[in-house]
């Protein structure tokens, strides 16, 4: 794989959150969760790598230690990441 860690921040009432979760658990994929709920410190951090306030984000940190970064329940834009 090309990618060395996927982290989802998320939050306790987003549907879409669950569903990339879902995705990424019906692939066999590790993943680190952020709740924003929980660590509302992070946000910050999300608003600089997404340029967004809204959840699911998905960071694919890739092995040359680049980030690609999916905004919202995205597979056409996820799915070919994680190959």
């Amino acid at each position: 794989m090309a990618f060395k860690k996927i982290t989802v921040f998320t939050t306790n009432t987003c549907a879409y959150c669950v569903m990339v979760k879902r995705y990424l658990d019906s692939k066999g994929f590790n993943y680190d969760v952020v709740n924003l709920d929980e660590q509302p410190e992070r946000q910050s951090e999300v608003l600089a790598k997404s340029g967004a306030l809204t959840v699911p984000v998905t960071i694919v940190e890739k092995d040359d230690s680049t980030e690609d970064v999916v905004i919202g329940y995205n597979l056409s834009r996820l799915a070919p990441l994680l190959v």
